[in-house]
Formats: C-alpha cells, structure tokens, sequence
C-alpha cells in the first residue's frame, strides 16, 4: 500500500469515528431538556401503538451500515449523509415534535452480521425505522427480518430492481433508471460490443443479466464479448485486464463494488487503459458502481475520462444542492466527497418524516400506507416522488470523472423517470 492510500485510508478510519462520537452528541441533544411542543395534538398514545421505540420527547431509529471491512470506502458517505438529514430536522423540531435518537450498528461488510444487527434493532431496541444496507446482499440478508418483524428499511443503493416490498422505501436507482438507460446512451455513443464486469454477488451478477438481454435483444447490432465475475475484496485484476486488451470491447461496463474498485483502477491506468486511449479509439468504460466516494480512495488520476451512470452527482448546480454540499462540508470537513448513494441516504430520514407526518404515526403499516407520492422538494438531485412500489421517481444522468475527483455532467434524462422494479421480458 502506497503512502497516499494510507493517508485516506486514515482519513476514512478517523471520519468513522467521527460519526460515532457524533450519534452519541445528537443523542444527548435529542434528550438534553427539550420537551415536545406538539404532544396535546400528537400523544404518543395515539402516534404509537406497536411497542415502538417511541416516547413523549424523543423517537428511536437504527443505522446499519458497513464501518469496517471492504464496503466501509463507500459506507461512509451514507452513514455521514443520515447523520447530516437526522441533525437537520432535530434542529428543525424533529418528527411530530420528538427529537431523533440514533442507534447505530456496523455490518462489517458481512451479510450474516447485516441479518443479526437488523434483529437486534428491531427486536431488542424496537426501532421505528433504519436507514441502512449498501450491497443487494446485505439487503437480501435483513429483508426477511423486517418483514417478519414488521420494521422499515430505507435503503440508499442504485440496485437490480425485481423486488418490491412494503417494509423497504428504495431511494436509489432500479435497473430501468440506470442499467436500461445507460445502456442506451452508450448505444448512442457508437458502442457495439460490450464486456461486463462486476464483484461476484447477487447485484452485480443479476445487473448484468440484464445488461446482457438489454444489449442482445434491444440494441440493434450489439453484443457481449466477455463477462467476468470476482470475489469482493479483489485486489489483482492482471488477467481481466489482458482478457480486456484482447477483446477490445467498444464499452468496458464495470459493476466493481466496495475497496477493489482501488485496484481495479489503478491497474487499468497502469496497464494503459484510461479514459484518453479509449477516447481515441472511440471506446469508452461506463460504470453503474464508482462514485465520488470510491474516487476519494482510487485517486481522481486513476480514473479520469471514465463515465458513470448516476442520478446525483455533487457538482449539480441547482439551489437545492448547493445548500446540501454546503452543510455536508462544514458538518464532515472541506475535503469530504458526496456520492449518488451518499445522496440518496441523505433523502432517507427526510421521506421518513415527511411520511409520519402525513401518517400522523410512527408505526409500520400505518408508515407503508402513506408512503405512496410523499414527496422532498429538498432533494439535492432536485425533486423525488415515492411510487406505489415503494422506489422514488427520479432523472438519471451520465457524468465524466475528472482528475480532481469529480463529474462532469454530460447527459440528463428529459424527464423524472418512472420506477419500473419489474420491467416487462427482464425478469
């Protein structure tokens, strides 16, 4: 490991504890002597009625994310970003008067720990949400818990749709929001022949099946000439690299997740693919995984030229978002990096709110029930809807990484598209 990934690799490790120091600190204000101005009209007799963690002045959820092991490099920014949401409204009078109490438990990048922290925050400490999960493994992991145990999961993550559950609002993209349409415009750019890579699980394997059909059936002329699959954690990408030199796909379509993207990256700029010598070929490298929060560790150098099919990304100049990437520095540092994910995690306890309070309740079903067109104004990617599947309609948008570890946006669906989890001959 070289000396500037150490420096991150601290810089990752000393804003983990941050945020645990920070729970403890919006704990202790969510208690500190406030008293809820509005229980005559919301008392908690009526507002929970399911054994909730729910009292008088305060309200109880859960964060479940990974803070350690390979998954912690894009973790992170959500944890952060919920953090920020769940600062903001306590500041603002919190949830039907009742100041936000955070528990938070580490997944450790491992999906059996994901399973038995969810149990715990719904069974032992009776949260009455969490907001949590990155990988389509860890969510598979807990979502038979939270439909057993009736909770609710906020789930931050761009994933392969083909699931709709009452007990999860997916805030992140489903597979017509950014494989299909991604797809499509690297169609548009002249792209012909594909190779999909991805990290050997169910996101990346079941993403690619329907990358495959989509580029077979529905691209005019295309096909795949390769797909390969590695362990999470990967770290020496030498033969995938040389399949990739002797195929010569006219789009490398990578779906690497977690700390392999580092190198993955590096590898390839070490072995002369950049997004310079793909340019002059016309060929390029799409991902649906890499975001400013993986750049932070990869190295903007290692990356640029490349293209990411994302919803968000921090650079977007609209009011909305110039306010969020404000608050997020100065709550985080100058330095910090806001990813599609980590904005998407940020939209989470604003939605919960936002449907409590139209529920006029904490409790699960009543929760699921109201949820349907609950919108946030606020969003920083600039407006969201919750659909009846539960997933938020939202615009998709392909960015150009730069060497500074940035997007350049340079290409924006005309409209907010609709969630399709269950999209017609892709199931």
């Amino acid at each position: 490991m070289n000396i500037e990934s150490k420096v991150r690799n601290r810089a990752l490790a000393g804003k983990l504890g941050a945020a645990c120091l920070l729970s403890a600190a919006l704990n202790a204000a969510a208690a500190d002597d406030w008293k809820n101005p509005v229980l005559d009209k919301y008392p908690t007799a009526a507002v929970a009625t399911s054994g909730i963690s729910v009292g008088d002045n305060y309200v109880t959820v859960g964060q479940l994310h990974s803070i350690s092991g390979t998954m912690a490099i894009s973790e992170t920014g959500s944890v952060e970003a919920e953090r920020l949401a769940i600062k903001q409204i306590n500041d603002m009078g919190g949830v039907l008067g009742r100041k936000i109490k955070i528990i938070q438990e580490d997944g450790a990048s491992d999906w059996p720990t994901f399973a038995e922290k969810a149990k715990k925050l719904l069974v032992q400490d009776k949260v009455a949400s969490v907001f949590g999960c990155w990988t389509s493994a860890s969510r598979k992991a807990v979502l038979p818990i939270f439909e057993k145990e009736n909770g609710m999961l906020y789930y931050p993550t761009f994933y392969e749709g083909l699931e709709a559950s009452k007990n999860v609002i997916y805030t992140g993209q489903e597979a017509t929001q950014q494989i299909l349409w991604g797809l499509d415009w690297a169609y548009a750019q002249g792209c012909r022949t594909f190779y999909l890579i991805g990290s050997d699980y169910i996101w990346p394997r079941t993403s690619n099946k329907i990358a495959r059909r989509h580029i077979e059936e529905h691209l005019k002329g295309c096909k795949v000439v390769g797909e390969d699959y590695y362990p999470l954690g990967h770290t020496s990408f030498g033969s995938l690299i040389n399949k990739v030199k002797l195929k010569k796909p006219d789009c490398i379509y990578s779906i690497v997740v977690g700390g392999s993207n580092v190198s993955w990256y590096k590898q390839l700029h070490a072995a002369g693919i950049t997004g310079e010598s793909l340019a002059k070929k016309n060929k390029l490298l799409l991902t649906i995984s890499t975001t400013e929060d993986e750049i932070l560790g990869i190295g903007g150098e290692n990356c640029e030229g490349f293209y990411a099919c994302m919803k968000y990304f921090q650079s977007l100049g609209n009011e909305n978002n110039v306010k969020f990437v404000e608050a997020f520095k100065d709550m985080w540092g100058d330095d910090s990096v806001i990813g599609d994910v980590t904005q998407a995690a940020y939209l989470g306890p604003w939605l919960w709110k936002a449907t409590v309070e139209k529920a006029g309740s904490f409790d699960i079903d009543n929760v699921a029930t109201a949820s349907e067109d609950v919108e946030f104004t606020g969003a920083p990617e600039g407006y969201v809807r919750i659909a009846d599947n539960h997933h938020l309609w939202s615009k998709a948008r392909i960015g150009k990484m730069l060497k500074n570890g940035q997007f350049e946006m340079i290409a924006e669906s005309d409209e907010l598209i609709e969630p399709n989890p269950f999209p017609e001959g892709y199931k």
